[in-house]
């Protein structure tokens, strides 16, 4: 790393003050449940989003944890005397987490924000000063002569991206863009060994410090861009990246703009992730895609697909081109600038989307799994609902579902044993007094929480799976109760039933002695 890029961070070498002051957070009860206590939930939520008034009003006082949250949360200089009740202030100004200010203040050099992990654990992310929550708000209009390089904390992607993420232990796990290392320091909890890149170094610098400030194990970090820092020999149980996905005309903000033309980042990183799988190893990101005009952009994403993986890809979002230029824009902080600088970008955005026939962007996620399936399965869909953090359990059971399907033709499937998925809901629709609904759905109260609309014969058939009957027996037991015909029910359900085990309103039952 260029002592430049490093030069206002505070140093990774000495992990025995940043052990004193992870103990000193702790202590303090500086910690996400801590802050919701101190702050109340509208100052909390108010700080999610980068607004610092009521937090402000809420640390008014002198206790441990107020100095700490205006010190560290709010980038307000605190009096050293004050400090060094709650700190180790002078190791700290040393190592370079604290310097000091005019006067007998003190002032953080980083945002660091307390995280509460999956399991209760009580985590830190470490930012630049003011970039706490993602660039909303304008990170780039703010003069710093670092926000080319500038490095973000937890935001709504990042979030995200850790909820859908499928957690089994696993030997090895790659961090592609690890920004801040939030999704390393996931990792660290199921993985083995850990291996973080950016291209940014003062990104590697701070995810290090995420990870020595949260307790958890050192990664392998790694500077360059996409696979480049990986060895040729070197293949992962995992691979996670949100990378810089957004499509615009040119490269300004390295924590977001990709460098490459259009969606080219995105594909690539899908793409070349194939061989970089362990069998049955997961990549995992978030990216943005373009629709263009005359292409199915669902064709578009299928062509993306390695070869030799299964995947799931959920388009979650679309904007038109207006929308896409303007969100980052402000993202940028552009809307702050005078009307002909704003103008002028805004027209660059457009042109960019026009001279590549480009009419919305969508959003989404990319979940691949390494199979060594004949045919490996892909399914592109379109989910703007909302769903059930986290979803990592989901993702995982989408592919055991497809490894179950395609190893059953329907002969199969009708011997097989089924059970209705956890808090799947029934509802009828039809006019009041009619003696039959209009149909039937089925809906989820977990998870993706789909609806689907089934006919009578599915609804009764999903009503009664409770793993104890084979599908055919019970095709067999409705034929008769409705005056079918058995042998025609069986030939048409299967394609019913497959859909629902698809989506995950049936699941394969285990029999006993299999």
């Amino acid at each position: 790393m260029s002592n430049s890029s490093a030069a206002s961070l505070p140093s990774t070498d000495r992990t025995d003050v940043t052990a004193r002051l992870r103990d000193a957070l702790l202590a303090a009860s500086f910690t996400a449940d801590g802050l919701l206590d101190l702050l109340g939930a509208p100052a909390y939520a108010a700080l999610a989003r980068s607004e610092t008034v009521p937090a402000l009003r809420a640390t008014r006082g002198d206790t441990p944890l107020e100095t700490l949250v205006r010190l560290f949360l709010l980038q307000q200089p605190v009096l050293h005397a004050r400090v060094e009740t709650v700190l180790p202030v002078d190791a700290c100004v040393e190592v370079g987490w604290l310097l000091r200010t005019g006067g007998d203040e003190v002032a953080a050099t980083v945002d660091v924000r307390p995280y509460g992990g999956p399991d209760g654990e009580d985590w830190f992310i470490v930012s630049d000063l003011g970039c706490a929550v993602g660039g909303a708000g304008g990170i780039g209009g703010r003069g710093r002569q670092t926000d080319a390089e500038v490095v973000l904390g937890v935001g709504g992607a990042s979030t995200t991206l850790a909820g859908i993420t499928v957690r089994t232990p696993v030997a090895s796990a790659l961090d592609l863009g690890t920004g801040s290392g939030i999704q390393a320091l996931h990792a660290a909890r199921h993985a083995t060994r850990v291996t973080a890149t950016d291209v940014n170094p003062r990104a590697l610098h701070i995810a290090a410090l995420t990870l020595a400030l949260s307790g958890a194990p050192a990664a392998d970090l790694r500077q360059g861009s996409l696979f480049e820092p990986v060895r040729d020999d070197e293949t992962y149980d995992l691979i996670v990246s949100n990378p810089p996905f957004v499509i615009s005309p040119g490269a300004r903000l390295t924590y977001r703009d990709g460098g490459m033309g259009g969606d080219d980042l995105c594909r690539t990183l899908v793409q070349q992730s194939g061989e970089r799988l362990n069998e049955g190893g997961f990549a995992q990101f978030l990216a943005n895609w373009q629709h263009v005009e005359g292409e199915d952009w669902q064709d578009r994403l299928r062509s993306w697909v390695p070869h030799g993986c299964d995947a799931w890809i959920v388009q979650r979002e679309v904007q038109d081109v207006t929308q896409y230029a303007e969100l980052w824009l402000r993202d940028a902080g552009d809307h702050h600038g005078g009307p002909a600088d704003y103008q002028a970008r805004y027209d660059a955005w457009l042109d960019e989307f026009e001279a590549r026939k480009v009419r919305a962007v969508g959003f989404g996620w990319i979940a691949l799994r390494r199979t060594d399936a004949a045919e490996p399965s892909v399914t592109v869909e379109e989910w703007p609902h909302p769903v059930e953090q986290p979803l990592g359990d989901t993702v995982r059971a989408h592919f055991d579902r497809v490894d179950y399907l395609r190893a059953h033709d329907d002969a199969a499937l009708l011997a097989g044993h089924f059970k209705l998925a956890a808090e799947v809901v029934q509802e009828q629709v039809g006019l009041p007094g009619a003696e039959d609904p209009e149909h039937v759905v089925l809906r989820q109260n977990r998870g993706m929480r789909r609806a689907t609309k089934v006919d009578t014969v599915g609804a009764g058939f999903a009503g009664v799976c409770d793993g104890t009957l084979s599908a055919g027996r019970i095709l067999d037991a409705i034929a008769q109760l409705v005056g079918e015909d058995p042998v025609l029910l069986r030939d048409r359900t299967p394609a019913q039933i497959r859909l629902l085990v698809e989506q995950g309103f049936l699941e394969p039952a285990r029999q006993r002695g299999v």
